[in-house]
């Protein structure tokens, strides 16, 4: 059987562009170049680049996904996306792919808006019976009175975009006075924001995939950051966090978040490889914090250390996501 057409969508437009770039090159090593011809296009605004080995680029025709090297035109069976945030992240690069009949890795398009939005993914989980922190609302214009938010909520708060991704623009907020400041953070980086009360407890990631009619529940990772939360530096920044997989928890407790992790992807039609992160409280009731469906691969990143930790390699574990997206048997 011919090799499967792969084109390896990379970068984006985000704040997270970097750590994409980072995880994409750590997934093409990791692919099994028998199986698949592989060429990646960094998507950067309106710049769609494939840039062959001698350094030339070459834009990809967004007419029909098709790329031109040399005279050569090249057509593709399958779209392997590995961006955080917009475009990537956000159902829009889905929403171009459906148009164009192209079949590819992540969540759908609809799946893809519901849980980069994040009072959106509140709203479809919230029939699962996992726990929500209550939360403050605010859209872009709306005047925020910060006295009457912490009578509702207490302190301290986190103050967090809408929509954005890897904590960019999130605040945890002490006192009152902080609140306004902490609200234009957040709008910096999204159209609303979201004010929530503060849920203490201990942090864990929990990846998640169901491919092939099976479920994967990958070792369960806790995060102990080493500042006030799990920021930009804390994710991605040697030292500023500690992440053991597996996590250091009561099996039960383990079971109960593989659980809620699996109830929150079904009640998003999540599709692939994704991360669902929880605080789980002293008394052991997990809050859920947000659902990554395109969760970082770099050779830091947590989904990584948990497949390993599984006994599986990222080879494998792409492999099986492959099949079970790209509507044909793979040799």
């Amino acid at each position: 059987m011919a090799k499967l057409r792969i084109a390896f969508l990379a970068g984006g437009d985000s704040p997270e562009r970097e750590i994409a770039l980072q995880s994409a090159a750590q997934i093409e090593a990791a692919l099994d170049r028998t199986k698949y011809d592989i060429t990646v296009i960094d998507i950067h605004h309106r710049d769609w680049l494939h840039t062959t080995p001698d350094g030339r680029k070459w834009p990809l025709d967004r007419n029909d996904f098709s790329l031109t090297v040399d005279g050569q035109r090249r057509e593709f069976d399958y779209a392997l996306i590995l961006i955080h945030g917009t475009p990537g992240e956000d159902g829009k690069l889905q929403g171009y792919l459906d148009m164009m009949g192209i079949p590819y890795s992540s969540c759908s398009m609809t799946s893809s808006v519901i849980t980069f939005d994040k009072i959106s993914t509140k709203r479809a989980v919230a029939g699962t019976g996992v726990g929500l922190a209550r939360e403050h609302f605010v859209r872009r214009g709306e005047t925020v009175d910060p006295e009457a938010i912490v009578a509702e909520l207490g302190l301290p708060l986190f103050v967090k975009p809408n929509a954005s991704g890897s904590s960019f623009g999130v605040t945890r907020v002490e006192r009152v006075e902080e609140i306004p400041a902490a609200v234009a953070a957040a709008l910096a980086e999204s159209d609303d924001a979201l004010i929530e009360e503060c849920i203490q407890g201990r942090e864990m990631g929990c990846g998640v995939m169901i491919a092939g009619g099976r479920e994967y529940l990958f070792p369960i990772t806790e995060i102990r950051p080493k500042k006030t939360f799990f920021d930009y530096q804390a994710k991605y920044e040697a030292g500023y966090s500690d992440e053991i997989t597996p996590a250091q928890i009561a099996p039960e407790t383990a079971d109960e978040l593989h659980r809620y992790a699996l109830a929150a992807y079904r009640a998003c039609r999540c599709r692939g490889i994704v991360r669902v992160d929880f605080i789980v409280t002293p008394e052991g009731r997990p809050y859920l914090i947000e659902i990554n469906t395109i969760p970082g691969m770099s050779s830091g990143s947590i989904v990584p250390k948990q497949v390993r930790a599984a006994g599986m390699t990222l080879g494998e574990l792409y492999d099986i996501l492959i099949a079970d997206t790209c509507g044909r048997k793979l040799p």
